[in-house]
């Protein structure tokens, strides 16, 4: 009886992501910068953004560090997306999950490596990563005036 409802019980999970699809497993084989990576899926090559981040520039202060971060804890290794549509650039924006069931996402903004992207994400969890890293003064936030990626990028 437990092995007919097991395939009942995952249908019902993937299915109530809201807006998302279902989780695909990729295998990360290049970084771009903090919040974007190149993955396999399949035989098919996809450029991933994670969604409601927004990480310094590879110019800016902190953007090499947060390309780094990212890198250990996603390259070589498969990953989940759930996916959350495609961004002007056509890169998949998406959740992305660890075998161990970290959301990578979240780990950038407690690291201190991101910007929760309100903009364009409302998770109120989120802002609160966002806020603690602030306050622990982690990664970017050590620095006494860090500039926000999109005022980075709009002056340059």
């Amino acid at each position: 009886m437990r092995i007919l409802l097991l395939p009942f019980f995952l249908l019902l999970y993937l299915t109530s992501c809201g807006t998302a699809t279902a989780p695909d497993e990729v295998k990360v084989i290049g970084i771009a910068d903090g919040d974007t990576f190149t993955a396999m899926q399949g035989q098919e090559k996809i450029r991933v953004r994670l969604e409601g981040i927004d990480c310094p520039e590879r110019g800016q202060a902190f953007g090499k560090r947060a390309g780094e971060a990212l890198s250990e804890m996603v390259f070589g290794k498969h990953v989940r997306l759930e996916e959350h549509g495609k961004d002007r650039y056509g890169r998949v924006l998406a959740h992305v999950w660890l075998e161990d069931g970290r959301c990578v996402n979240e780990e950038m903004l407690q690291l201190g490596m991101a910007w929760h992207y309100k903009r364009y994400n409302k998770d109120p969890r989120w802002a609160d990563l966002e806020e603690e890293a602030r306050q622990a003064r982690r990664g970017l936030w050590a620095d006494k005036e860090p500039i926000a990626p999109w005022e980075w990028r709009k002056n340059k």
